[in-house]
């Protein structure tokens, strides 16, 4: 069988060391390189949150990435801030991320989703967690469709177990690119359970960026 980069695909020890390339290439996920540390508390869920709806845009990782920083060096690190915060600071800070071509639009979802999530959550995700259907509720949030979804439970599947392992179909578009398993059980047998969220988001930049999905099929000597 052959891969959408023309490479043969393999099996048992080298699908690990397709891993192994992978993970050195991706040394985090896009929520810790966004400055977030992510626990089962309120602030990093929705700084999580945040970023799902910046990356749900059609625009590049890397620029998504920093206007979250740029947001959280702003001060609007929780939905109490960001609420509070003007349209104009948003979108200043936004601007300063790079997030130009949305920013006007995204300035206005993360400031109805700030709403809604101290209204209907006192602004503690927790609680969203708790419901008896949490992607369906996410859906509410605005600038949160099926794509955030994937994208915030990719993120917290490490302090939401439940959800683990979570691999969406981007993931799997990018694991049938490198030959891996298109199978979430068979690759979760392929990581420690640390290592899980980091090997999604990996394998969702191998999808997008077919380069890198090369450099990483040389590197696991893929022939």
């Amino acid at each position: 069988m052959t891969t959408k980069t023309g490479r043969k695909t393999r099996g048992g020890a080298t699908d690990k060391a397709a891993v192994s390339a992978l993970l050195d290439r991706q040394k985090r996920t896009y929520a810790a390189a966004a400055g977030i540390r992510l626990r089962n508390t309120p602030a990093p869920l929705y700084q999580a949150l945040m970023l799902a709806i910046l990356l749900s845009a059609r625009i590049r990782a890397d620029i998504a990435v920093a206007s979250a920083r740029a947001l959280f060096d702003a001060g609007m690190r929780d939905p109490r801030a960001m609420a509070k915060a003007s349209w104009q600071d948003r979108v200043d800070a936004l601007g300063k991320g790079g997030y130009r071509r949305y920013d006007e639009r995204a300035s206005t979802l993360l400031g109805r989703g700030a709403d809604l999530v101290l209204d209907r959550y006192g602004g503690d995700l927790r609680r969203l967690r708790a419901e008896s259907a949490p992607e369906k509720a996410l859906l509410d949030i605005p600038g949160i469709g099926p794509t955030g979804v994937d994208i915030f439970l990719r993120e917290v599947q490490g302090v939401w177990p439940e959800f683990a392992p979570y691999i969406d179909r981007k993931a799997l578009d990018g694991a049938r690119l490198l030959g891996l398993p298109a199978s979430p059980a068979k690759l979760e047998g392929l990581v420690a359970e640390r290592d899980m969220p980091r090997l999604v988001d990996g394998l969702v930049h191998a999808a997008l960026d077919k380069p890198l999905a090369h450099e990483i099929l040389a590197a696991a000597g893929a022939t």
